[in-house]
């Protein structure tokens, strides 16, 4: 009703993992990275992909567009977990890198 009467639209974006100054505290961040534009079929967005997303959403060219949560990921929630992905994670585990988060 609220969005009818005064034409307001909400959506969600959800971001693919992005270097924030924030983000390079956590150990363990940059292979969440790495995974996540390895496994995606565009490639992980960066934070200007982001923004430029973000741009466009405000635009008329989106007018139509609300109540919606939005994936700006390259494709990688749509992925799943494909054999390449259980074979690159598998290999996380093999090398020790998670087993140091932990």
């Amino acid at each position: 009703m609220f969005g009818r009467e005064r034409k307001v639209r909400v959506n969600t974006i959800s971001q693919s993992p992005t270097v924030t100054t924030a983000g390079s505290g956590v150990k363990g961040f940059d292979g969440l990275v790495d995974f996540a534009d390895r496994m995606s079929p565009l490639g992980n967005a960066d934070a200007q992909d982001c923004a430029n997303f973000c741009a466009l959403m405000f635009s008329d060219y989106a007018r139509k567009v609300t109540m919606q949560n939005l994936y700006h990921d390259g494709g990688f929630a749509s992925m799943g977990m494909s054999m390449r992905a259980m074979k690159q994670y598998n290999k996380s585990f093999d090398s020790g890198e998670l087993s140091d988060m932990y």
